[in-house]
Order: structure tokens, then C-alpha cells, then sequence
């Protein structure tokens, strides 16, 4: 089981081959409040112990972490 504090970051990776993640969330999707940080983003130094053989696309496609963008709002507030 893993516990992830509201508004907490959080990321996983698993080891061994088929392994199911389910996690449950507090809110509704709400896609436009959603923040993705790159894996590997170097702002973060995570010793990650594999490269990842399969990410979503969302997952591949995202950005380094930028406070203005990943700590705000869509509405331009800060969280």
C-alpha cells in the first residue's frame, strides 16, 4: 500500500514485469488541474534504479518542473 499526501508529487517504478499500480483519489479527474513532471527531470536528482521500458504518453511527453507552471492554478494561482 502507498499513502500519497494531497498535493503531494509522486512517482513509481515497478521492477519486475506485470505488476498492477491502483491507487484511489480524494476529487474527481479534473484533467485541467493536473501537473506531470518528467521522470527524470535533473532538478530533482532521483536515483531512479531503471530506465523506464513503458510510460504513458502524457508521462513521456512531460515537461521539467517549472514552479510558475506545475505550482499554479489554470486560473494563474498559486496552489
Amino acid at each position: 500500500m502507498l499513502y500519497i499526501p494531497k498535493g503531494f508529487a509522486h512517482g513509481f517504478i515497478t521492477l519486475t514485469d506485470n505488476v498492477e499500480a491502483f491507487y484511489f483519489v480524494d476529487e474527481f479527474y479534473a484533467p485541467e488541474m493536473e501537473r506531470i513532471v518528467r521522470w527524470n527531470d535533473p532538478r530533482f536528482e532521483i536515483a531512479w534504479p531503471a530506465v523506464p521500458t513503458s510510460q504513458s504518453d502524457k508521462d513521456r511527453d512531460a515537461r521539467d518542473f517549472d514552479p510558475a507552471w506545475h505550482l499554479s492554478t489554470p486560473n494563474g494561482e498559486r496552489t
